[in-house]
């Protein structure tokens, strides 16, 4: 039976590693396990197993792997084989309150199947029996967990012949299940469309243990809302995905192949919309702009377009020569290149080693109208290589990159990004567009939301020869923190703040002193933002005071105090942040 495939190893004994992520984390009494292993489900809970369940194939991941850190981990990894048995295990985590987080191939890149409060990381690869195919009417029956190769390989060895057609480029790491519930999308789209155009109906598993079946009894239905599409890309938010009736096609018996060059990126992205106008859909049209084309192909004076169709004789004939009259103008180069691209198509081995490496390595898809196209694809390549760092930005296919020169952060790639493609109203899919510097750099806002633990906080808010004890921390808008600074006299200064905006992550506003009725310079507003530069981060605390007086005042002291003890930030933030903060 195939087995999830990590991204990288971790640097660290399973014992000795620890989570990166904060927040409250779920254990699982020990009734509900024993309740769990009742039903048949197999129940881990190893450092190991929890530390595998921990994370997917999110680029910043790696980066913390080379730590000897994981995102999060659960605090059991239960693996069903049937139906019953998800039931059974939901049924029991709901009445428990204990978070369950499904996860299968664990190939996505954004994090999605990380079990951020702990809980039951809910393994479905064992969900692979029972797969069938009605020859007559085209639909098969897949169980979740299988694996994209074998559910091809099952489908193929039935009757004549068939195939599902859907071919992301996490075939090999991804399962049925993770395709629904991540709205997957396949390199042979064009022809077979996406996943949820494959969904004739779902065998979902809802929260409470329920088991239900949408649609799948007949091709369509007037009937209400489809469900089957309300199902497909939550994520495991709304139920547990076990099965599925997918549309199938025979396998094609013809195949054709072609690929062009074309001088300019619009013109070769507007003979693609021109062959699919005419109704021509062929099951590949990939377009590269000079850069990709050079590191994929080396034809780096030209943009490349590969075609790829498979169909009846009769049908594949027509799509080509369609192809073939939209593409006249171009050059048309060796259709050895289509051999590349399947060769090279889902080669992601170059994805940890560069980001070991300190190489920021990310991918942005973009789906828009035809006519909203053509800037963005130039404008985003424009802006993104103003960036410092950035050596080469490709449309297409990532770039290779040096492994030593500076590199931009990941979110400015993100935020450039969005500015351009938002701007022309397509969607964007960002797959990693954060920062691992930046999310341990500002962990220090983490540590302030601590309200379990503001022990924390006093590390570094009150100046060694002034140490701070917070007897109060309720971090959100309208919440108070109180606290003390013990004077070398033994005497007591109270101070207090109350917050009045939050922003996770980037700043908090207070209004500071409203309890110190006896000192006039009181109160006044601060303002703690946090961002990063090119070598590190910036605190940046901006104090309103009521007048010049009480800010000539007060200043002084406060200058004083905040330089001796903000230093003392780099001996807590070089700490793992404690897995009781709230991010």
């Amino acid at each position: 039976m195939r087995e999830p495939i990590a991204p990288t190893a971790v640097d660290a004994e399973p014992a000795a590693v620890t989570d990166r992520l904060t927040g409250p984390r779920v254990e699982v009494p020990s009734s509900v396990l024993g309740q769990i292993a009742a039903s048949g489900a197999e129940v881990r809970a190893g450092a190991l197993e929890r530390m595998a369940a921990s994370r997917d194939w999110w680029p910043l991941a790696i980066g913390w792997a080379t730590r000897g850190q994981v995102p999060a981990r659960p605090a059991a990894v239960v693996r069903p084989t049937t139906v019953e048995q998800v039931a059974a295990v939901l049924d029991a985590c709901c009445t428990a309150r204990v978070p369950v987080t499904p996860v299968a191939g664990r190939s996505g890149v954004c994090g999605g199947s990380i079990p951020v409060f702990g809980g039951v990381a809910l393994d479905c690869t064992g969900l692979v029996q029972g797969l069938r195919v009605d020859e007559t009417s085209l639909v098969a029956d897949v169980p979740a967990g299988l694996f994209g190769p074998d559910v091809e390989s099952a489908l193929r060895a039935t009757g004549s012949g068939y195939t599902l057609g859907h071919w992301p480029q996490s075939m090999d790491l991804s399962t049925v299940g993770g395709w629904l519930a991540c709205r997957s999308a396949g390199q042979y789209s064009t022809r077979y469309g996406k996943i949820e155009d494959m969904v004739v109906g779902l065998q979902v598993v809802l929260a409470d243990g329920r088991v239900v079946e949408t649609e799948g009894r007949a091709p369509r239905a007037a009937t209400g809302p489809n469900l089957s599409q309300l199902f497909v890309g939550s994520e495991g938010v709304l139920g547990v995905i076990t099965g599925a009736r997918l549309r199938v096609h025979p396998v094609p018996p013809a195949e054709g192949r072609r690929a062009f060059g074309f001088d300019r990126f619009v013109d070769g992205l507007d003979a693609c919309r021109l062959i699919m106008r005419r109704g021509a859909t062929p099951a590949v049209l990939r377009l590269y702009e000079p850069a990709a084309s050079g590191r994929s192909f080396e034809h780096g004076d030209t943009c490349v377009l590969v075609v790829l169709d498979e169909a009846d004789p009769a049908l594949l004939a027509a799509t080509l020569s369609v192809v073939d009259d939209e593409c006249r103008t171009a050059r048309r180069l060796g259709d050895h290149l289509v051999d590349r691209w399947l060769a090279n198509r889902n080669d992601v081995s170059a994805l940890a080693p560069l980001w070991r490496s300190g190489v920021v390595v990310d991918t942005a898809e973009v789906a828009g109208h035809w006519g909203t196209l053509p800037r963005p694809a130039e404008e985003v390549v424009a802006a993104l290589t103003t960036l410092p760092g950035t050596p080469t930005t490709v449309v297409n296919r990532p770039p290779r990159l040096p492994s030593r020169e500076p590199q931009p952060r990941p979110y400015e790639l993100g935020e450039l990004a969005e500015r351009h493609v938002l701007g022309d109203r397509l969607g964007l899919a960002p797959h990693h567009l954060a920062d691992p510097d930046r999310l341990h750099d500002v962990a220090l806002l983490a540590r302030l939301q601590v309200d379990a633990d503001p022990r924390q906080l006093e590390r570094f808010w009150g100046p060694p020869a002034f140490p701070a004890t917070f007897t109060r921390h309720d971090f959100k808008v309208g919440g108070r923190a109180e606290y003390f600074l013990t004077l070398p006299e033994g005497k007591k200064w109270n101070g207090s703040w109350k917050f009045t905006a939050v922003n996770p992550i980037s700043s908090f506003e207070a209004r500071d002193g409203e309890d110190n009725a006896g000192d006039e310079n009181m109160p006044a507003s601060m303002k703690f933002t946090f961002e990063t530069t090119p070598t590190g981060s910036r605190m940046i605390i901006v104090t309103r005071f009521s007048s010049i007086e009480a800010m000539e005042q007060t200043i002084p002291g406060m200058e004083e105090g905040l330089r001796a003890a903000m230093p003392q930030l780099d001996a807590l933030l070089a700490e793992p942040v404690p897995s009781a903060a709230r991010a």
